[in-house]
């Protein structure tokens, strides 16, 4: 349970601080420039690499196909983070955006993933996907 409680105030942190206005444009500024990256987005996006790497390497090593569907979402969420991260730097809603399609393309990803698994466990009594090589054309 502490680990939920700390999950959950470091996005309480996160979603306190605020962000201070960029200096005024001159009308010398023709392109718009980028705010300085505040050290909390710069902790989120480590979190989200962090994230993001532990899902890659469970993938590659796992070959259970179960716990290779849990790494998929696991990438998914921390590309969620980062869009959330980049989005907050910007101050611009399209970061919520994309996550909201990603949640969708990781719900449908579960739904076939869980119809795969059972289709497969049926069949062969067993979830390691070398079992599966022979499927290969």
């Amino acid at each position: 349970m502490t680990g939920i409680a700390s999950m959950m105030n470091m996005i309480n942190t996160i979603n306190s601080i605020s962000i201070a206005a960029a200096p005024a444009a001159t009308a010398a500024t023709t392109a718009p420039m980028a705010p300085a990256m505040p050290a909390n987005i710069q902790v989120t996006l480590a979190l989200a690499i962090i994230l993001f790497a532990i899902g890659l390497v469970g993938f590659l090593t796992r070959r259970n196909m179960i716990l290779m569907f849990l790494s998929t979402e696991l990438m998914f969420q921390a590309a969620a983070l980062a869009f959330v991260a980049f989005g907050r730097m910007w101050m611009d809603l399209s970061g919520q955006l994309m996550v909201i399609f990603i949640l969708t393309v990781a719900a449908a990803e579960a739904a076939l993933a869980l119809g795969l698994v059972v289709l497969l466990y049926r069949r062969k009594e067993t979830l390691s996907s070398e079992a599966w090589a022979e499927l290969k054309e």
